[in-house]
């Protein structure tokens, strides 16, 4: 199938395999390198995919200049019941430290431990494993610490679309964020992740 550049059926096939088995978020420029078309052809033909995509279980979504294909929010229950078994339940630990990132973003392992009051290295490397949170640049500051930010994996895992829905706090986000994730988490928790836990707070 074949038509304009930016509507083009081969070029929105070779966008949509790249985004496929890319393991991160592309942005317009990377996809317009990697199609060797100007940035706009790749836009226009980005929207085509997106439409092409309504009402099944894919999504494209879009996080600033970048795109993923994601699962859509209709089946994030079921999706979620896979994940849960195929790749084992956040710990507390894990949804304090993912709770501070999602509120304070771009935030620094420094932001979560002084949040939660411990060493959080272990845990921040598993998030990472996880692809709920990614790397972000590092912040202008003495030792230039690493920026982390949240992903689409992480919108998939908590049924969102954007980062609009986190839940509003009554509280300083600054202060205590854990808890609006920790609801939304509740029924994902391992129970039996105690000792994780506890190591990660004997660290500090």
């Amino acid at each position: 199938m074949t038509g304009s550049p930016g509507g083009s059926g081969d070029l929105v096939a070779a966008l949509e395999a790249l985004l496929f088995v890319a393991d991160r978020p592309l942005s317009t420029g990377e996809l317009a390198e990697l199609a060797e078309v100007p940035a706009a052809t790749v836009t226009e033909a980005l929207g085509t995919l997106a439409s092409s995509l309504d009402g099944r279980g894919i999504r494209l979504q879009q996080l600033d200049d970048t795109w993923q294909l994601t699962t859509a929010p209709e089946v994030a229950d079921r999706v979620r019941r896979y994940a849960e078994r195929t790749e084992g339940r956040l710990s507390p630990a894990a949804v304090e430290a993912l709770a501070v990132v999602a509120y304070r973003q771009p935030a620094t392992r420094g932001d979560v431990e002084r949040v939660r009051g411990v060493d959080s290295e272990s845990v921040m490397r598993s998030l990472l494993h996880r692809r709920l949170i990614t790397e972000a640049g590092r912040r202008d500051s003495p030792g230039r610490p690493i920026l982390y930010r949240t992903t689409f994996t992480f919108l998939e895992r908590f049924g969102m679309e954007s980062l609009e829905e986190l839940p509003t706090l009554d509280l300083d986000p600054a202060t205590d964020p854990a808890p609006a994730i920790g609801v939304a988490e509740r029924d994902g928790v391992d129970e039996t992740a105690e000792p994780e836990v506890a190591a990660d707070r004997h660290a500090g």
